[in-house]
C-alpha cells in the first residue's frame, strides 16, 4: 500500500514539472529561426501564401495566445496537429514510442548483461591482472561517441558478417529483436563502464562486510555467497546508478535512431526540429518527460524494494 500512496505522490507532482516544460518548450521552440509555413510551402512561396497558411496555423495570433489554446487542447488530451505531417501529434507519437521503447528495453537489457558478470569477476579478482583490464578497457567506451559506435557495429557485424540488419526495426517480433541488438549495444557500450566502476566498488565493500565472512564460515560456496548475499546488497547503488543513467538517454536515443535509420520519437523530433513543426516537438518533448520521470519513479521503487532501510515519503 505504501508504494501506491508513493507512486500516486509521484504522479501529482509531475503536473507543475509538465507545466514548467511545456511553457520553456513553447516559447524555446519559436526561438529556431525560421518560419514554419515557409518551410511548408518552400524557398519559392509568395508573401500572401505564407502569411495564409499562418493565419491558417494560428501563428499570426500573439504569442501568449498561441499558449493559451496550446494549453487549453492539452488539457482535453490533444497535443496538437502536425503541421509537416498533416496528422494528429497523439497519433503520431503513438506510432513511434514502441520503436523508442524498444531501444531502451534492449540498451538496458544489454547494460546488465555485460555490467554485471564483469563487475563481479572484478571484485572478487580485486588487483589482480583480471580486475586491472576490466577497469581499464571499458572505460574506453566512455570516450566513443554513440554515432561512431554504431557505425563500427554496423560496418563488422552489419555489413561484414552479415549478423544483423543495419537499419530499420522490422516488422515482426523476431524481426524486432534483431534489429534491436546494435542499437542496444551502442548504447550499453557506452553506458556499462559506469555501472561497471560502480557496482565493482560496492561489490568490494560489501565483501568485506561482516555478514559475507559469516556466511562464508558456514561453508557457503563462493558463488552462493556472490549470488545471494553480495550481490543483492551491492546492486542497491548500483541500481540508482543504472537508473540515472538510462532517465539522461531517454533525451538522447535520437542519435542512435539517426544512425540506425530507427522510426522512433528521437528520429521524428530532430525530423521535426529541421521543419519547426512546432506542435510535434512540444508533445515529443512532454513524452519524454513523463518518460523520465517514469525512469526515476521505478529507480526510487525498485530501490526501496531492494533495501527495506529505504522509506518512500
Amino acid at each position: 500500500m505504501k508504494y501506491l500512496i508513493y507512486v500516486l505522490k509521484r504522479l501529482v507532482s509531475l503536473v507543475p514539472v509538465l507545466f514548467g516544460i511545456s511553457l520553456i518548450v513553447f516559447f524555446l521552440i519559436r526561438l529556431i529561426p525560421g518560419d514554419p509555413a515557409a518551410s511548408l510551402l518552400g524557398s519559392h512561396a509568395t508573401p500572401e501564401a505564407i502569411l495564409e497558411i499562418r493565419t491558417r496555423l494560428g501563428l499570426e495570433e500573439p504569442i501568449w495566445r498561441q499558449y493559451l489554446t496550446f494549453m487549453d487542447h492539452l488539457l482535453h488530451g490533444d497535443l496538437g496537429h502536425s503541421y509537416v505531417y498533416d496528422s494528429s501529434v497523439t497519433s503520431l507519437i503513438a506510432t513511434s514510442l514502441p520503436t523508442t521503447l524498444w531501444l531502451l528495453a534492449s540498451a538496458t537489457f544489454f547494460t546488465v548483461l555485460i555490467a554485471v558478470p564483469l563487475a563481479v569477476w572484478a571484485a572478487a579478482r580485486r588487483n589482480g591482472l583480471a580486475d586491472n583490464i576490466i577497469r581499464a578497457v571499458p572505460v574506453i567506451g566512455l570516450g566513443m561517441p554513440a554515432f561512431w559506435l554504431g557505425i563500427m557495429l554496423i560496418l563488422v557485424f552489419g555489413l561484414k558478417l552479415g549478423w544483423f540488419p543495419v537499419a530499420g526495426y522490422g516488422e515482426t517480433l523476431p524481426e524486432h529483436v534483431r534489429g534491436m541488438v546494435l542499437p542496444g549495444l551502442t548504447i550499453a557500450l557506452t553506458l556499462s563502464p559506469i555501472l561497471i566502476r560502480s557496482l565493482r566498488a560496492s561489490m568490494i565493500d560489501v565483501l568485506g562486510s561482516d555478514y559475507i565472512v559469516t556466511a562464508r564460515s558456514k561453508g557457503l560456496s563462493s558463488g552462493e555467497v556472490m549470488r545471494r548475499h553480495a550481490l543483492r546488497n551491492a546492486a542497491i547503488s548500483s541500481v540508482t546508478v543504472l537508473g540515472v543513467n538510462i532517465a539522461y538517454l531517454t533525451g538522447s536515443t535520437l542519435v542512435v535512431e539517426r544512425v540506425f535509420s530507427l522510426p522512433g520519437i528521437g528520429q521524428q523530433m530532430l525530423n521535426s526540429i529541421m521543419g519547426r513543426d512546432f506542435p510535434t516537438v512540444q508533445g515529443i518533448t512532454l513524452v519524454f518527460a513523463i518518460m523520465v520521470v517514469t525512469v526515476n519513479l521505478l529507480t526510487d521503487v525498485t530501490h526501496a524494494v531492494l533495501d527495506p532501510r529505504v522509506s518512500l515519503t
